[in-house]
């Protein structure tokens, strides 16, 4: 099946909350511990995504003081990530978020931190396959990696998220996540099973896939669209890589997936085809010649 164009295209900004307790099929019916709530109220109110998060395999381990969080945003070419233990919701500043500054309540983090979605209560094959693969990826990289609530995309599970930037993966075993956390470390994304970066039109998501796909590039910021335009089904952008630029043209195409064995998981998803890719010549301007 394929994954690609296919992240969450409303998660440019992030609040990730911990919480070890029972997680609800759908954080927006807000059934959650009064603070808990009320910041999940919050982020929601801003546009901000909010997920429920908690460490592999520690069901039982005691809530702190205070609530620990984490802020992302994913905007731009300079994404950051910072955390914080608050006390309540009056001590996270979100407004500050959407401004693109870091809360006076968190500090910065210097590692990338990774996301498995394991909600069980959204869908099972997400607990079935995202716990051990949660649990193999945090043995491999400690306190680095998170379980957490809904992502999207239940049909690509397990799926994995990386942040700051907002890379999602889908269909992932345990040997590709790895390979995926340690490529993101490195700055770099891998195709294979890449659904995209979050906060980005599908088209686009689509365009900065065939135009990788095309040239190699794997650096993380190196693909930028530069311009696009959109004509009933159809997608035109131009892509700038390094000093390479490309005119890509993407369209829908339907896919239908099976889902195991399970008939009613059976669904028709739409992914993009490439139409067109062509590199385009560079303008050079001739100098007038002097009298």
């Amino acid at each position: 099946m394929p994954t690609l164009a296919s992240a969450t295209v409303g998660a440019r900004l992030w609040l990730l909350i911990e919480y070890t307790g029972a997680w609800p099929s759908r954080l927006e019916t807000l059934e959650l511990p009064g603070k808990i709530s009320e910041l999940v109220r919050r982020a929601l109110e801003r546009g901000i995504r909010p997920q429920l998060i908690r460490r592999p395999g520690r069901r039982t381990r005691p809530q702190e003081q205070g609530i620990r969080v984490l802020v992302g945003y994913a905007e731009g070419p300079n994404p950051w990530l910072a955390s914080g233990v608050v006390a309540g919701p009056d001590d996270l500043d979100l407004d500050a978020l959407v401004a693109g500054v870091v809360p006076e309540s968190c500090i910065l983090e210097d590692e990338p931190v990774f996301l498995v979605c394991t909600h069980a209560k959204r869908n099972v094959c997400c607990a079935r396959i995202g716990l051990p693969l949660a649990r193999s990826l945090a043995e491999n990289l400690p306190d680095r990696v998170w379980e957490t609530s809904h992502v999207g995309g239940d049909r690509y599970a397990a799926n994995l998220v990386c942040l700051p930037h907002g890379i999602f993966y889908g269909s992932m075993s345990q040997a590709a996540a790895l390979a995926a956390a340690n490529a993101y470390r490195s700055g770099e994304v891998i195709l294979d099973r890449y659904r995209g970066r979050a906060g980005i039109p599908e088209p686009l998501q689509a365009v900065e896939h065939f135009a990788r796909a095309h040239t190699g590039e794997c650096s993380v910021g190196a693909v930028a669209v530069e311009s696009s335009r959109t004509d009933g089904d159809v997608t035109e952008a131009i892509v700038r890589i390094g000093d390479v630029r490309l005119q890509v043209v993407v369209e829908p195409s339907a896919f239908t997936a099976p889902c195991g064995t399970a008939s009613a998981c059976a669904e028709t998803i739409t992914t993009y085809r490439l139409v067109s890719l062509d590199r385009l010549t560079p303008v050079r301007y001739a100098t007038p010649a002097l009298a």
